[in-house]
């Protein structure tokens, strides 16, 4: 979601089910005016793209058959009344409108809105729309769709693709699930997008965060209705600029036991570099003590990157238990391969009892066996290894992440972070909670090692799971973001993203520091 302000966006996450009860709630219980409160979307969506686009040169404005069809005749009503040249295609035929849709449609109309039926117009003529157009407003299918568009949506969403022109969505992209942010079909890239009442759960997880573009909310006055409406949120949004007035603050007689001791079980041969970015992650991330448990001809390339771990290198699995009894944490998994020394390193890990984080191969090993519930563990899965986890393809998993990762707590217990755009972060005590925002840049080797290090890091300072799992994902985005800054996407390394973390903590202990004040 390019240019967001996620820090003005509410927290609630609901399904598109949800928001439609609440829409009706509003209306028939409240005795809310369901064509003003259109009128009202209508106006907020128009004002807003005039804010970001302040002189269009056209407006192309695609319309479907239901009330976000009808939000779009209004806005081509309100572009007609101020001077600005739109075309206005019904993609829907205007005899299948009803209601309020139908009311906006005639009011179009009486504003001298030339609407165009689609099935009249040639190739040529579609064409010369889309070529003429500066921007386009996609009013084609609203939340009460949720599988692939049908022609001719299709045809009209894959212009839109194809177009030079930005998109304006109303209320979500046309053939995005509202719910679980998937994406069966053709889907509408939009550069900005107004949603209302409520918002929905599928704009930031999955195909969402891509598609939306820039995301803006407009409650249309309906705040006051909404905890009476009944319906509750299945997700709750977070980021980063919320969650760091949570973070604690250091006593001035703080010393490194009380912070917690990460032990990093990692890197097999040739993966030695996956063990050493998790250890200096959790380093950088307010671990009062880490050590890495690698193979040895790790420990000299550890101790040069950073010499303030502790490094051991370890040939047998049974060298294992006396680092682990020292620890507080434990972070297993990234680059210890399936070969039988990271199987010894796994069964030792698990055997522990300890308070754990469970990444990479770590996963693997686990998903081949007898699954094993655990309330102290935080499994790491980006989708590939949730589909393991579960058996299941990895398109399902993607098909609704946020129930995947229900599923997932439901077999292993604990608490789950599900990477990927939009991370859902779950456990069985607590509705999932969604990191806001994603980073393209991220999308490269040795990212999860660094997000295992901060999450573990975090575990052993709060002692809370499902706290670290959701304070770790958002801090992650946080520095990878600053990092991006200056390094860019393309160019984005973990080490760059170890190297921004510093910063952003010391901007979240400047907002939480009490000067004079000691424990």
């Amino acid at each position: 979601m390019r240019l967001t302000d996620h820090h003005s966006l509410p927290e609630d996450l609901y399904s598109a089910d949800a928001v439609r009860e609440i829409d009706r709630y509003v209306i028939d219980q409240q005795g809310v005016d369901g064509f003003g409160l259109m009128q009202s979307a209508a106006a907020a969506v128009f004002r807003r793209l005039m804010q970001r686009w302040p002189e269009p040169r056209r407006l192309l404005v695609l319309c479907g058959a239901g009330n976000n069809g009808g939000d779009g005749y209004l806005v081509a009503a309100a572009a007609q009344r101020h001077g600005i040249p739109v075309d206005c295609v019904a993609v829907a035929p205007v005899e299948k409108l009803s209601g309020d849709a139908r009311r906006a449609w005639q009011k179009a109309c009486s504003d001298s809105v030339e609407v165009k039926d689609l099935q009249t117009l040639s190739a040529s003529e579609r064409d010369q729309h889309f070529t003429s157009a500066s921007l386009i407003v996609d009013a084609m299918l609203g939340t009460g769709v949720a599988g692939a568009p049908r022609e001719p949506f299709a045809e009209m969403i894959r212009r839109c693709q194809h177009s030079p022109a930005a998109v304006v969505a109303v209320d979500l992209p046309s053939g995005l699930n509202a719910t679980t942010g998937a994406a069966p079909g053709d889907v509408i890239r939009a550069d900005l997008t107004v949603t209302f009442i409520g918002l929905k759960a599928g704009l930031f997880t999955g195909q969402g965060p891509e598609a939306c573009g820039a995301l803006c909310f407009e409650a249309l006055g309906t705040e006051p209705w909404l905890p009476h409406s009944g319906q509750m949120p299945i997700a709750h949004r977070i980021d980063w600029s919320v969650l760091q007035a949570s973070l604690p603050r250091r006593p001035l007689t703080a010393h490194k036991g009380r912070f917690g001791h990460v032990l990093v079980v990692a890197g097999d041969r040739g993966f030695g570099g996956a063990g050493i970015l998790a250890a200096e992650a959790a380093a950088r991330s307010g671990a009062g003590l880490v050590t890495l448990a690698t193979r040895p001809e790790h420990a000299a390339p550890a101790l040069a990157r950073c010499p303030s771990i502790m490094v051991q290198g370890l040939i047998h699995g049974s060298e294992l238990p006396a680092l682990v009894e020292a620890a507080d944490v434990i972070v297993c998994g990234p680059g210890i391969g399936q070969s039988a020394w990271g199987q010894q390193m796994f069964q030792q890990v698990v055997a522990s009892g300890k308070p754990r984080v469970l990444d990479a191969d770590a996963l693997n090993l686990m998903s081949s066996r007898v699954a094993v519930r655990d309330n102290d563990h935080i499994l790491t899965p980006h989708p590939g290894e949730a589909a393991r986890l579960l058996g299941c393809p990895v398109a399902e998993i993607e098909a609704d992440r946020i129930k995947a990762t229900a599923k997932l707590c439901e077999v292993y217990g604990g608490t789950v972070l599900l990477k990927g755009a939009g991370t859902v972060v779950g456990c069985e005590e607590a509705s999932p909670a969604i990191v806001s925002g994603s980073n393209p840049g991220m999308a490269t080797g040795g990212m999860g090692d660094v997000l295992a290090g901060i999450v573990g890091a975090l575990y052993g300072q709060f002692g809370h799971p499902a706290t670290a799992a959701r304070m770790g994902a958002a801090l992650h985005l946080a520095a990878a973001q600053r990092a991006t800054l200056s390094k860019g996407y393309m160019g984005l390394l973990p080490t760059d993203v170890i190297d921004a973390l510093p910063s952003v903590l010391a901007e979240a202990e400047q907002l939480n520091i009490h000067e004079g004040t000691a424990e």
